[in-house]
């Protein structure tokens, strides 16, 4: 199981934003809808590309290369051309820092 990793303040991420960071090698995008968390793989299963630059439409993020569509809260695929779904980090808030884990690995 990783550790918990700090990625800022929450008055430093304000809703409709993201902010990526690197999470054991592996480029996560943060957001704040509404002033909730939610980590996605910043990655887009259909062609490798990143995804965090993407159009926000409510709690969907499009992929800018092709279009793809997946739920930022689920990860869930929403439209082709992708049809993998994107892993979902957790996050949480403890004294007003967000943080997420890296939990791929946990049994």
């Amino acid at each position: 199981m990783s550790d918990w990793i700090d990625i800022c303040k929450t008055c430093e991420l304000p809703p409709g934003q993201h902010r990526v960071i690197d999470l054991d090698g592996t480029d996560v995008a943060v957001f704040n809808l509404d002033g909730e968390y939610y980590a996605i793989e910043d990655v887009c299963t259909h062609d490798g590309a990143e995804i965090a630059s993407g159009e926000l439409e409510g709690d969907e993020i499009i992929c800018p290369r092709h279009g793809a569509r997946f739920c930022i809260k689920t990860g869930e695929v929403l439209s082709p051309p992708a049809y993998e779904d994107l892993h979902v980090f957790p996050v949480r808030v403890v004294a007003d820092v967000i943080q997420v884990r890296d939990d791929r690995w946990d049994d």
